[in-house]
């Protein structure tokens, strides 16, 4: 139990730290080199995917399971999400006139949850403590 709290923790470092790299890649792109909003986040979004699914396979999950195999159920399960966070974004920022720092930390904590837990038992689900660093 202590374990997989510590799992949880190490998770919620490394998606904090590719939160921070999605704002300001995001911001940076837009901002500095004015891109298009969508193209900026997109990018930034798949920055931040990287990092988050490199650093955890590794150090959170510790896998030594198949990296394609991760990479492309991680990229599944954004398929799904993205486009789900920008509709559901947009009718609370447009529709319901939620503020928008409400709305990203939102989908930032919706994000956390629903990742961590299909990170756990459907990414890595039988490959948990395998690499190097946990033997």
């Amino acid at each position: 139990m202590k374990r997989e709290w510590f799992r949880t923790l190490k998770f919620l470092l490394f998606s904090a730290s590719a939160g921070i790299i999605e704002l300001v890649g995001e911001l940076l792109l837009v901002e500095v080199a004015g891109w298009n909003y969508w193209l900026a986040y997109g990018v930034a979004l798949t920055a931040s995917v990287l990092w988050n699914f490199t650093f955890n396979r590794k150090y959170t999950f510790r896998s030594a399971d198949n990296v394609p195999r991760a990479m492309a159920l991680v990229a599944a399960y954004y398929c799904v999400f993205a486009p789900a966070s920008i509709f559901l974004g947009d009718f609370l920022k447009e529709d319901l006139n939620w503020n928008h720092i409400l709305v990203t930390v939102l989908l930032m904590a919706i994000n956390f949850v629903t990742e961590f837990l299909y990170q756990r038992f459907v990414v890595y689900r039988n490959s948990v403590d395998t690499n190097d660093l946990a033997k």
